[in-house]
């Protein structure tokens, strides 16, 4: 199992990445990112929607 490790760490690592890419796509298109996406990234999805975006 401790083999295989360094492998999940990576994964999530990219998990986590795509994560991101997919929220600052979604901003930048001026779209609320997805909840899961967010809640990834450590973000509360109720709390974004108060964010305001001149």
């Amino acid at each position: 199992m401790t083999r295989y490790k360094p492998f999940n760490r990576i994964g999530a690592f990219l998990d986590m990445m795509g994560s991101a890419v997919a929220a600052a796509n979604a901003v930048e298109r001026g779209v609320t990112p997805e909840a899961r996406h967010l809640r990834k990234l450590g973000i509360d999805p109720k709390q974004f929607g108060k964010i305001r975006f001149n």
